[in-house]
């Protein structure tokens, strides 16, 4: 299957936001950096991920959804210890009858990888030695123009693998940042939304965790990705760290099933600015407790003073006042 359609149109994005920004910046190379082509990526990765918007929107709806399965996916899991054909039967039926998905997690990341494939094979291509001047798109003065663009004088189209010098030490800094920005996007949202109770689900939050930055850094500098490519990862990591931080707020997680009321205060006094009150534990945050007014005692019913039978009941307000105005 020929992907030459995912390289003309990633190719169109590309040019098309670096033509704007080299009608901003014409010719404008500072610090060793031509700002025109790296701001292309930026925006390449913004519109992107614009166009994705809805998808990741989807994405945190299915995994509150996967949270407030938890309690039955635990009970299932109970129900059929040692029963793992009926119990993965089960958990399809609840799915299914919930509309939960629990792949919907790594459809935003399973869409991109086209677009990361495009744009690879383009920076690939940008080499002053291949003879692809007029394809998917590219004009003369804009194939020239790329394979002459640097970031602090390493260019675009190199690599860790296949640099030297200040290319390396480029590529290896972008390589570093791409890891830790993964890392870092895989545990904001795992942090917000908790650990699944489903071992499919928490197998595929434990890869995104580790498994795709460990291999994300070894490839990083084993494989020849151009650095054009890692500058697109590194934007699209911190794109995703600041919209998934807006969403999760917009859609914040339900209340989690073990959380204690003394937790909920807290968290309430947090929130409103107050002070936090362990209702749990004495010590030093005794001391600064407001302490509640002590009721007033009431008095002994004796004897003496034991209502007569048959007598009005008497109003002990009014009782009060008028032995206070004797």
């Amino acid at each position: 299957m020929s992907l030459d359609w995912i390289y003309t149109a990633i190719s169109w994005i590309l040019l098309k936001w670096h033509s704007v920004w080299d009608a901003i910046l014409p010719g404008v190379a500072f610090l060793g950096t031509n700002w025109d082509w790296i701001l292309a990526i930026v925006f390449l990765v913004v519109t992107l991920r614009v166009i994705l918007f809805p998808v990741f929107v989807k994405q945190i709806k299915s995994q509150r959804a996967m949270q407030a399965l938890s309690p039955q996916i635990k009970a299932l899991q109970e129900k059929h210890k040692g029963d793992r054909e009926t119990l993965q039967k089960e958990m399809m039926e609840l799915y299914r009858k919930e509309k939960a998905n629990p792949l919907m997690g790594c459809l935003p990341m399973f869409l991109q990888i086209p677009v990361f494939i495009g744009l690879l094979h383009v920076l690939r291509r940008l080499q002053p030695t291949n003879d692809l001047k007029d394809i998917y798109g590219w004009t003369v003065g804009q194939f020239n123009s790329a394979t002459a663009a640097r970031l602090f004088t390493a260019p675009i189209s190199d690599s860790f693998a296949t640099g030297n010098g200040t290319t390396k030490i480029v590529a290896m800094i972008l390589v570093l940042m791409m890891t830790v920005t993964t890392y870092l996007t895989s545990r904001q949202m795992i942090l917000k939304t908790g650990w699944a109770a489903d071992p499919q689900q928490k197998m595929i939050q434990r890869l995104m965790l580790y498994g795709i930055p460990a291999s994300l850094l070894f490839s990083g500098f084993i494989y020849p990705f151009p650095i054009g490519v890692v500058i697109y990862w590194v934007t699209n990591n911190l794109f995703s760290l600041a919209q998934q931080q807006w969403v999760l707020r917009k859609y914040p997680p339900p209340p989690m099933a073990g959380r204690t009321s003394a937790t909920a205060t807290a968290g309430a006094a947090r929130k409103n600015g107050g002070p936090v009150q362990d209702a749990s534990k004495g010590g030093l945050l005794a001391r600064f407790r407001p302490q509640p007014p002590a009721p007033e005692p009431k008095p002994a019913v004796t004897k003496a003073n034991a209502p007569r039978p048959g007598a009005k009941p008497v109003n002990p307000k009014k009782g009060g006042a008028a032995r206070r105005q004797g």
